[in-house]
């Protein structure tokens, strides 16, 4: 996968990677539940449009989050009722540490999400 992969290419690796699900609220991504990619790190915060960065997310998911952390975002699905896939989030956020660390770059990502690694470890 390169830095350069479309959005639909994303979209089924990330599928293969965690699941038909939408990590949020965990409802199969199937028929009239539109699965999209959802940046962890939002492109606002410079998150880069890479696998490392993006979960799988019904588009409902992912329009109400807009750009809540992704701990806040689990805190308010757990609210909600829902039961998040706060473990495919933090190996994802892990995996797009690495990936800033072996590629480079993403200078306005990285305290972002070293912000969030540090929630997601007192969180565990």
């Amino acid at each position: 996968m390169t830095a350069r992969t479309g959005r639909q290419e994303r979209l089924r690796s990330a599928v293969e990677r965690d699941g038909p699900r939408c990590v949020w609220c965990r409802r199969e991504c199937t028929g009239l539940v539109r699965a999209t990619t959802d940046h962890l790190v939002p492109k606002v915060k410079g998150g880069p449009s890479w696998l490392e960065n993006e979960v799988v997310a019904c588009a409902r998911c992912n329009r109400e989050r807009g750009h809540r952390s992704p701990t806040d975002w689990v805190a308010e699905c757990e609210r909600r009722g829902w039961r998040p896939d706060a473990d495919a989030v933090a190996r994802a956020l892990r995996s797009l540490d690495r990936a800033i660390v072996e590629r480079g770059g993403q200078r306005r990502a990285r305290p972002y999400l070293a912000a969030q690694l540090r929630r997601v470890a007192r969180a565990a």
